[in-house]
């Protein structure tokens, strides 16, 4: 064997040498976390504290700067341990409030949303019921003494499912629910209902491992005071909360969800009419558009109806999408007259109203780019 393979065949096996060494430096952390957990469960803390992560990374980063290593890989590694353990510390057991062991009944718990929070709600030693159509039966049995009443189905009989339930409510139990929409929610929990009153929002789907570092949006009704345990229990489970106003809330999931799920639609239908087969299309993408194909084709792996709803969830929502058609047809007239200056100076435009937030767009969406190439390159 020649010198140089030999001294290779030494530097190979040293490094995986390390990698063991690091292996199990990870299982001797993970050990650790457990002990924390403990902890954290016992005196009743958040799984996730946003300013003790930020410094940690901040100082892992310093200290990898200082022997010589890249800061910016250095703090992708440590969220990485770190969203694992947060992950394994939301695995059986979850912190519990202060106010105690509560009685939930959550009205769909068997669909997605409601099967995650049951589960959470469940480990965290609450009392929770569910109510299916099959159960309204029951419903006097399995309303009586809740002190929340989450109403998670889907949005086209939500509505309907409010005004079912109003009548069986204690003026202290608090009616929740956790509709996309919520101005027309919240108006009709109001109605129906002369207690506390709240109006939620999770930002992130049922398919999620744990809810720490999620964003739960949130729209007072009536009482907060008889809900704070609820809002300190989502922090407890490492929620990120977001005080909003309805009407605001329900203007940017005009986009965020209803005209996104649209343009997915448009990309898909277009796709199938030309017979562009996305598996095809993905050996030749580019990993920005690969990303846009992945995303377009991971609302199509879901429930047709469910996006239906959501699109067509309201009249405000619908006009919106016209707008948005029409504008469409405007721009294609450039296209159509083959108006290259027309499209450039729309283009400079725009570039003008996205402002900073464009270079903040840039930076974020490289970072994307170049993880999705590490992992799926």
């Amino acid at each position: 064997m020649k010198e140089n393979q030999k001294s290779l065949n030494t530097s190979r096996s040293r490094i995986d040498e390390i990698d063991e060494e690091i292996l199990q430096l990870l299982r001797e952390r993970n050990d650790t976390v457990k002990q924390v957990i403990d902890t954290k469960i016992k005196n009743k803390l958040p799984i996730f504290i946003a300013e003790r992560e930020e410094e940690k990374i901040t100082q892992f980063c310093e200290k990898a700067k200082a022997l010589g290593l890249d800061p910016e890989w250095a703090g992708d590694f440590l969220r990485m341990i770190m969203s694992s353990s947060r992950a394994y510390q939301s695995g059986n057991t979850f912190p519990k409030t202060s106010s105690g062991t509560k009685n939930i009944l959550i009205i769909g718990g068997k669909g997605g949303m409601g099967s995650l929070y049951s589960n959470i709600a469940e480990c965290s030693g609450h009392n929770v019921s569910i109510l299916e159509k099959e159960d309204w039966d029951r419903v006097e049995e399995l309303v009586r003494k809740k002190d929340l009443v989450i109403v998670t189905v889907p949005i086209n009989v939500t509505e309907q499912t409010i005004e079912k339930i109003g009548p069986y409510l204690d003026n202290k139990t608090i009616l929740a629910d956790f509709t996309s929409n919520k101005s027309q929610i919240l108006d009709a929990m109001m109605n129906v209902h002369d207690g506390p009153v709240v109006a939620l929002h999770p930002m992130h789907g049922p398919d999620v491992t744990n809810v720490s570092k999620q964003l739960m949006m949130v729209c007072h009704g009536r009482d907060s005071e008889s809900y704070e345990w609820l809002m300190e229990q989502f922090r407890l489970w490492g929620l990120r909360l977001k005080f909003v106003d309805p009407e605001q809330h329900d203007r940017a999931m005009h986009l965020i969800q209803g005209l996104r799920h649209f343009v997915a639609l448009l990309h898909g239908s277009f796709m199938r009419e030309f017979d562009l087969k996305p598996e095809e299309m993905a050996d030749f993408s580019s990993p920005i558009y690969r990303a846009e194909l992945m995303m377009t084709g991971r609302i199509f792996a879901q429930d047709a109806e469910l996006y239906a709803d959501i699109v067509f969830s309201n009249f405000e929502r619908r006009t919106l999408l016209i707008e948005f058609l029409e504008h469409h047809e405007k721009l294609a007239q450039m296209v159509k007259d083959n108006d290259r200056e027309g499209f450039i100076r729309e283009f400079r435009s725009i570039s003008g109203f996205f402002g900073d937030f464009a270079d903040q767009a840039l930076q974020e969406s490289s970072y994307m780019i170049n993880r999705l190439a590490d992992r799926f390159g």
